[in-house]
């Protein structure tokens, strides 16, 4: 069998201290396959590629028998903001000059 769900969770955990994780196992549970949405501090000031690359290399052990990963979102803590929040505290208050 490859790589377990909890496994690629882990390393990630470990090694960029997320503070949104989540892996999607796309292979139909034999572990070659997964999607990954991830939230560091890490990335903090990196483009992309840098992101996707620090995410590969926190699975170097790992992507030994993961056949596929797929990062659908590498973002920081400031992108990743739900917009609901953002826009709860941002509401327009209405003044009037008189």
């Amino acid at each position: 069998m490859g790589v377990t769900k909890e496994q690629v969770e882990a390393a990630l955990t470990s090694k960029l201290n997320p503070v949104h994780l989540e892996v999607i196992d796309t292979s139909g549970g034999c572990g070659a396959s997964f999607a990954v949405e991830i939230v560091s501090e890490q990335f903090e000031g990196k483009r992309l590629l840098e992101r996707h690359r620090i995410v590969n290399a926190a699975l170097e052990e790992e992507m030994k028998e993961i056949h596929a990963l797929s990062i659908k979102k590498a973002q920081t803590p400031q992108q990743w903001k739900p917009i609901s929040e953002d826009s709860a505290t941002t509401t327009p208050s209405l003044t009037t000059d008189a």
